[in-house]
């Protein structure tokens, strides 16, 4: 018997090691879609001991919004609240109560507070940075979808968390031509109510992210190579400002401030709704392809040639991911392509990946909604995780550069527990760079040679591993830097939504990009409520020499 299933093996070995690397595949996959419920248990809540400023902040809170306010004690509806993070990390902050407004008018009363807590400098500030642009001290976060796995980008112990989701209403207009949308809204929330009705939106491409931080980042889309990021496409924004006021912002309604927003983050004030442009969009056609590692030159190489030849406005990607998983032992490529038109035949531009041999490939006519589902799938909730980008040219020495770079990465965090160590390479084609309405990124005037998105997002499980996983990350990022440095294919603008706690995005903005944000920062927030007293967000480096106030 022995005999016979060795020379099975030995005359099928191609067939049935093939048959086996699908197999775990699909395991993988189905492990990646295991409620998180499932995969981690809850610690109990630790009520956080809290200073006499905090407490008599919240109890404020508490006296004016009692609907609201949601505190540790409630144990079940607090736990509910806070543990919505995508990033396990964040979820384990405790802060002293979660704000829940019901009302624009709730969230004026709330900032009113917050804002005089601020100005009556009751709390010694204590200046504590993760990195050059995050400030791990102040009063308060706010949190549209949870996504960002930024260290305390919407989360912080014991202050107050402001939680944006009771705004999630979604209002067509009559024409159809914009649609309103609460900063508590879902990628995918937004494309159910359109594909029914043959719309869409320049908005994110994963259906469980929020629209709030997406959309004040800069946002890439599927329809980003027609009309430019995702923030390039908002016509009007609902603000909340420092001193509780509630603006109307648009090109012709605090014109410098709706620019702003358009990639200035949380720095400002508290976005409560995007008035958002539609576009006519049917069926697309798209998927991922799932690759063996092996296939990894001929993708980087299909990747260089799609941004060599000329764009084809309704192609968005490849988008090539290259994971190693710790529980499967096994790395794996997958190649997100994506037609923004209904065709049923294989696209042109993306030719070069037909013939690749693969595992299985999910590309065929589909609604936007399923291409945002299939994202989501491929993202689960409750690692650890952590992100860290760059941007090349599209010098094929670089691009491969930064792949060993990746390797020689994971050889040094191969054995943690749980991990997924993913790098992602996408195109960033110069000519939708420039589209859409102007923004403060300094992308307006870049060069015409394509660029190369490099970022990283590492999922893990245990706590012990952090600094080791960020460690190797920033290295890599730093290793990809240095060598785009020397053979002069580097760029310094860095996408805002992928940016590491270490990474400033504002510099690569460019000096006038920046100093216009700062500039709208003191016209609208002079004293620097959100620069100082809001965590969270990457902020613009104003004097903290200025203002010298608060922390709990």
């Amino acid at each position: 018997m022995s005999l016979i299933l060795s020379g099975l093996f030995r005359d099928n070995a191609p067939l049935i090691t093939a048959s086996l690397l699908i197999l775990a595949l699909i395991i993988m996959r189905r492990y990646l879609w295991v409620d998180k419920s499932q995969r981690f248990q809850k610690s109990p809540v630790v009520i956080p001991s809290l200073s006499e400023p905090a407490k008599k902040l919240v109890e404020e809170l508490v006296a004016v919004l009692p609907e609201d306010v949601i505190l540790p004690e409630a144990a079940a509806r607090f736990a509910q609240a806070r543990n919505v993070y995508w990033d396990q990390q964040e979820s384990e902050r405790i802060p002293s109560c979660i704000v829940q407004p019901r009302s624009v008018e709730s969230l004026s009363a709330t900032m009113k507070i917050i804002k005089r807590a601020y100005d009556e400098g009751r709390h010694t500030h204590i200046k504590k940075d993760f990195g050059p642009g995050i400030r791990s001290a102040g009063l308060f976060a706010i949190r549209s979808g949870g996504h960002s796995p930024v260290s305390g980008a919407a989360s912080m112990d014991g202050g107050v968390v402001i939680d944006l989701s009771l705004f999630n209403t979604l209002t067509l207009s009559e024409d159809e031509k914009s649609i309103e949308a609460g900063s508590g809204c879902r990628w995918g929330a937004i494309s159910r109510l359109l594909d029914s009705r043959g719309l869409a939106v320049v908005g994110g491409r994963n259906s469980h992210v929020g629209v709030g931080g997406l959309l004040l980042a800069g946002g890439i889309s599927f329809f980003s190579p027609q009309y430019g990021f995702a923030a390039n496409n908002v016509l009007a924004y609902e603000v909340i400002i420092a001193d509780g006021s509630i603006l109307n912002v648009s090109a012709t309604s605090h014109p410098d401030l709706w620019r702003a927003l358009k990639g200035g983050s949380n720095n400002f004030g508290i976005v409560t709704r995007f008035t958002l442009r539609t576009i006519r969009s049917g069926p697309i056609w798209g998927g991922y392809l799932y690759l063996p590692s092996f296939q990894a030159p001929k993708i980087l190489a299909g990747l260089h040639d799609v941004l060599r030849n000329p764009m084809d406005q309704h192609a968005a990607g490849p988008m090539a991911s290259f994971t190693y998983s710790q529980s499967l032992g096994i790395q794996i490529i997958s190649v997100s392509l994506l037609y923004t038109k209904a065709i049923t035949k294989w696209p042109d531009c993306f030719a070069m990946f037909k013939p690749l041999w693969r595992f299985w490939s999910t590309c065929k006519p589909q609604s936007l909604t399923s291409a945002y589902n299939e994202l989501d799938a491929l993202s689960p909730p409750n690692f650890r995780q952590a992100y860290g980008t760059t941007t090349i040219t599209n010098d094929p020495a670089t691009i491969a550069e930064a792949h060993a770079s990746y390797n020689r990465g994971l050889q040094a965090v191969k054995g943690i527990k749980g991990l997924l160590w993913t790098i992602v390479f996408q195109p960033l084609h110069p000519t939708w760079l420039r589209k859409g309405d102007p923004n403060p990124m300094g992308l307006q005037g870049c060069p015409d040679e394509p660029l190369v998105l490099v970022s990283y997002t590492v999922a893990w499980n245990r706590v012990e591993d952090d600094d080791l996983v960020h460690r190797e990350v920033k290295s890599s990022i730093e290793e990809i830097e240095v060598f785009a440095e020397r053979r002069g294919t580097g760029y310094p603008y860095r996408f805002h939504n992928y940016c590491a706690e270490w990474q400033d995005p504002f510099e690569g903005y460019g000096i006038a990009g920046k100093r216009f944000l700062q500039d709208v920062s003191r016209r609208y927030d002079p004293e620097g409520l959100f620069q100082r007293g809001c965590v969270g967000g990457f902020k613009l480096g104003l004097d903290d020499n200025k203002v010298t106030h608060v922390q709990i």
